[in-house]
């Protein structure tokens, strides 16, 4: 079983930056792919930003630009770094490894989640 955890959320005011971690508790060379997910208050969960193992990345339209998902493999952690936060951006983030299926968009291990706040 892989466990993923959170970190680095919390609340700020329009246009600054946070930076979320997550580190998982097995290797990420392992990973076919990992991803961050977001779920606004009423709305579905959505997808953020995915990373494949050989370093491609992938954006909602919504982030492009402004956010950018990194991994360290020597830390066992992938990162998502928030620029120019909008209100609407304030949702529960969440982290998300594939081990080792074929698809980069199935995910089988998720984390618990954390609170981005964003204030205008």
């Amino acid at each position: 079983q892989v466990q993923l955890v959170e970190s680095g959320g919390g609340s700020v005011q329009a246009g600054g930056s946070l930076r979320l971690s997550c580190t998982s508790s097995r290797s990420t060379y392992g990973t076919t792919c990992m991803g961050w997910f977001r779920q606004a208050p009423g709305k579905e969960r959505e997808g953020v930003a995915t990373i494949r193992a050989d370093g491609s990345t992938n954006y909602a339209d919504s982030v492009k630009g402004r956010f950018t998902i990194s991994k360290d493999n020597a830390k066992n952690t992938l990162y998502l770094q928030m620029n120019s936060l909008k209100p609407e951006d304030t949702a529960v983030y969440y982290c998300a490894a594939n081990y080792g299926l074929g698809v980069c968009g199935a995910f089988q291990y998720w984390g618990q989640g954390i609170q981005v706040t964003v204030s205008s």
